[in-house]
């Protein structure tokens, strides 16, 4: 692989170059610098026709070629989706028609190193605002949240692989910081092409390990944590030989070639450049992810008891099999109840709800989504002391009264216990 990708050689051999034009163009897709528009203000008309070209091309492929699924579940929080792997597909044919086009028209070029230059520049920095972006989030303990109170109450065997992981990484912020600072790690360093290869090694070893987690776990990240680590790897193959040399065989390794100097007023835009992609696509990102997990977490308007509640009292004219067991109003507008009515949105064997409290009027309208501009149904409360709450109003047109009575859970998992003795497996 070191003679596929280094650079040095005068004359690319046929084969060598179509590997360089199918890397290009399969990358420059992936990639998809236009997208990145989107976050410049005036520019996202140009990412948006961008991407409705594109989605048009992977729709035709798939209705033609792929198969993959009838009819293409588009890309949302999960990137595994059939739209995702039928746009995987179009990317590797788009990738092996364009790269026999390419070198067949130009086939008089001896090699593409200033082309195979550019695209190591490409995807150096494409990996380290991934690994800045992801990074960041996890360095604040922004990511992966810590079990809610609805989640320490759902048994263990009800939670699909995915958020038991998510679960997993959340419980401790110390290694949710320790695994961000890794990544930032990586990220800051391919931002210099003195430190490139130490970064991209870095970030081989970072993704390697999220791309094992994806897969292991089930987590709906598993084309694009894989091609971040094949891509790390794609950033060391050039130094392939000398890596070798130096960690396996034992033999004196030359230095990498020094590339020119730039002038001063090039390398003032550079560093301004660099800092405007740290900008948009590091910083920008936290400090929205931040602001929306604000909004999320403010407490609810009005005064309301939050904590778990045994039901004491249902009266409903539903089947005993949807009765609420117990309620879990979060410290923030979120909550829960044991059942397995589907009015409310069904997650491991429990009815979860956002709810907005009115206070002048004292009611609680039960949503299941916070985006819902309707609420499913609105209960009036009444609140005897701080340990009981009493719900009372109509659901699907029918009356209902429920009493709840707080109950003190206590939670082992809450205590972030951690022992430097253990005296036995515990």
């Amino acid at each position: 692989m070191q003679a596929t990708l280094s650079p040095s050689a005068s004359r690319w051999p046929l084969w060598r170059k179509w590997l360089f034009c199918f890397s290009c163009i399969y990358l420059l897709l992936f990639i998809s610098p236009l997208t990145w528009l989107a976050s410049v203000p005036g520019l996202g008309e140009v990412a948006g026709a961008y991407g409705a070209a594109e989605g048009w091309l992977v729709n035709l492929g798939n209705r033609h070629l792929f198969h993959v699924k009838d009819v293409l579940v588009p890309l949302n929080g999960s990137g595994d989706t059939s739209y995702g792997y039928a746009q995987l597909c179009f990317f590797a044919l788009a990738g092996v028609v364009g790269a026999t086009l390419w070198v067949l028209l130009d086939r008089r070029r001896p090699s593409y190193d200033t082309g195979y230059r550019w695209l190591l520049v490409l995807v150096r920095y494409f990996v380290a605002l991934n690994a800045l972006g992801y990074g960041i989030l996890k360095l604040f303990a922004l990511q992966m949240v810590p079990p809610t109170l609805s989640a320490l109450a759902t048994p263990l065997g009800d939670f699909l692989p995915m958020r038991f992981s998510w679960y997993f990484i959340g419980y401790s912020k110390p290694y949710q910081v320790f695994s961000g600072a890794a990544e930032v790690a990586a990220g800051v360093l391919l931002l210099w092409r003195r430190t490139s290869t130490l970064g991209a090694f870095v970030a081989a070893s970072v993704f390697l390990n999220v791309m094992m987690l994806n897969l292991c776990y089930d987590i709906p990240v598993k084309i694009f944590s894989i091609h971040l680590f094949v891509l790390s790897v794609f950033l060391l193959l050039g130094d392939a030989g000398r890596l070798l040399n130096f960690f396996i065989l034992n033999r004196p390794t030359p230095p990498a070639p020094e590339a020119a100097p730039l002038p001063w007023r090039w390398r003032v835009a550079q560093l301004t450049l660099k800092a405007v992609f740290i900008g948009l696509f590091a910083l920008l990102p936290l400090y929205q992810y931040a602001q929306g997990s604000a909004t999320a977490s403010a407490p609810a308007k009005g005064r309301l008891a939050t904590g778990f509640f045994e039901v004491e009292r249902f009266e409903a004219n539903v089947p005993d099999s949807l009765r609420w067991k117990d309620v879990v109003f979060e410290a923030n507008t979120s909550g829960s109840v044991g059942s397995p009515d589907t009015l409310l949105r069904q997650r491991y064997r429990r009815g979860y709800f956002a709810y907005t409290i009115d206070s002048a009027s004292r009611t609680i309208a039960f949503k299941k989504m916070a985006s819902d501009s309707l609420p499913l149904f609105t209960l009036r409360y009444a609140q005897p002391d701080s340990n009981h709450l009493v719900l009372r109003g109509r659901m699907r047109n029918d009356s209902v009264l429920i009493a709840l009575r707080r109950q003190r859970r206590h939670f082992q998992l809450a205590e972030r216990q951690f022992h430097w003795l253990s005296e036995a497996n515990r």
